[in-house]
């Protein structure tokens, strides 16, 4: 019993992986119409002023209240890839809207110093797809999922240093180890991404954040979150999220942000032992 629990656990988290790649494109939308918010893939809070930013199919968004976002800059382009630099400050990867896409259908790394309203290419456009991206000091990680890589940048991303080849679905850095969640398990790394071992006795989890030294924190694959607080030896369970996980973020150890496969968004002001809802994507 216990082995064919694993394995459905297994197929959960490798389920996620497999979303994540198919949700890549720039898809089509009805002429004239609002597509909406799209699949999530990523969530932020910029320090400039607390808002929480969504990273879809669609676009980038700020949530507004409790049933509503904003398109920033009205500008229609798929995040694979985001995270929160700094001040306004973020890092994205993806493809652009589609009368962009013929051109170049991939984003390589981008970067707004303006919450979103504007964008440069940083580099690899058109080659690169990053899937995942963290920051921590000054290197950045991303995954780039064209050549199915993890690469290291120690100049913000201008130029890359390759690494391991492995499916990895997010990324996490603490104390110098780069933690990743795979099909296979949580996998650590303390070569810079070199080379990834499997975390023994770590939950299968779909995402990874690293909010505090020696603290690791994910959503399950049995629908809960769970917490380690010495680097990823021994783990606790926490509450329940409503649905499966297509995006995940610690603000702080005790702030976590995560997006439901239905594109919900969920806040935890209490380290994940309850979530409440702060954007419904709208019915009908």
């Amino acid at each position: 019993m216990h082995g064919t629990r694993f394995r459905i656990r297994a197929a959960a988290v490798a389920a996620a992986l497999v979303a994540a790649t198919a949700a890549c494109g720039t898809g089509s939308q009805a002429p004239g119409r609002d597509p909406g918010v799209g699949h999530i893939h990523g969530l932020g809070v910029d320090p400039a002023d607390g808002a929480v930013y969504v990273a879809g199919h669609y676009g980038l968004f700020r949530v507004k209240d409790g049933r509503s976002v904003e398109r920033v800059a009205g500008r229609v382009q798929d995040h694979m890839g985001f995270t929160v630099v700094g001040p306004k400050t973020f890092l994205a990867s993806g493809h652009p809207g589609e009368e962009a896409a013929a051109a170049s259908p991939h984003l390589g790394l981008i970067r707004t110093t303006d919450g979103g309203r504007t964008w440069v290419t940083v580099s690899e456009e058109g080659t690169a797809d990053f899937h995942a991206l963290e920051q921590s000091g000054d290197t950045l990680y991303g995954f780039d999922s064209q050549s199915g890589q993890l690469r290291r940048s120690a100049d913000g991303g201008q130029s890359w240093t390759p690494g391991a080849e492995e499916p990895l679905i997010d990324l996490a850095v603490d104390r110098g180890k780069v933690y990743a969640t795979t099909p296979e398990g949580l996998k650590v790394s303390e070569n810079d991404g070199a080379a990834f071992a499997k975390v023994a006795n770590a939950p299968l989890l779909s995402h990874i954040a690293a909010p505090a030294e020696n603290t690791l924190v994910g959503p399950g694959a049995d629908g809960r979150v769970h917490t380690s607080r010495d680097g990823g030896r021994t783990w606790t369970a926490g509450g329940a999220l409503p649905g499966a996980v297509s995006a995940f973020t610690a603000v702080d150890a005790r702030r976590l942000l995560a997006a439901t496969e239905d594109n919900t968004v969920l806040e935890s002001k209490d380290g994940g032992l309850t979530f409440s809802p702060i954007f419904r994507p709208p019915t009908g």
